[in-house]
């Protein structure tokens, strides 16, 4: 069996957890799901939520379950990857992973806290 290790501080590989990979001596499956983990570990998040949810739906019933096993992935995250492709992925944008506006915002937008800052600043300079 093939070993596929992550070299350096590269993304972390998951180690399957189905049957097939737990069991004692080697499976054709073993291969194949660490080679998986490793593809997976190079995409981004919704990618791999895409890839994991066409795998599941190609296992037919109880794919997602096997894949979350698999992947380490969560059925609830699978499931949102069947229903974006379901959709045809009209809601997710082109070129960014996350949804515009999304995210923590820039503090110079952030009035309050930036006032705060100015403040504490003039604290600390009149003492």
């Amino acid at each position: 069996m093939q070993k596929i290790v992550s070299k350096g501080a590269g993304p972390k590989i998951h180690q399957c957890q189905c049957p097939d990979c737990q069991q004692i001596g080697d499976h054709p499956n073993k291969v194949l799901h660490a080679q998986l983990n490793l593809f997976l570990s190079r995409l981004d998040e919704q990618q791999r939520r895409w890839c994991v949810a066409l795998e599941a739906r190609k296992l037919g019933h109880g794919g997602m379950k096997r894949l979350s096993q698999i992947t380490g992935m969560d059925m609830n995250t699978i499931r949102r990857g069947r229903r974006e492709l379901d959709q045809g992925l009209i809601e997710r944008p082109v070129g960014r992973v996350r949804l515009a506006g999304g995210g923590r915002k820039p503090l110079a937008k952030n009035t309050r806290s930036r006032q705060a800052m100015v403040n504490l600043n003039e604290m600390s300079h009149q003492t």
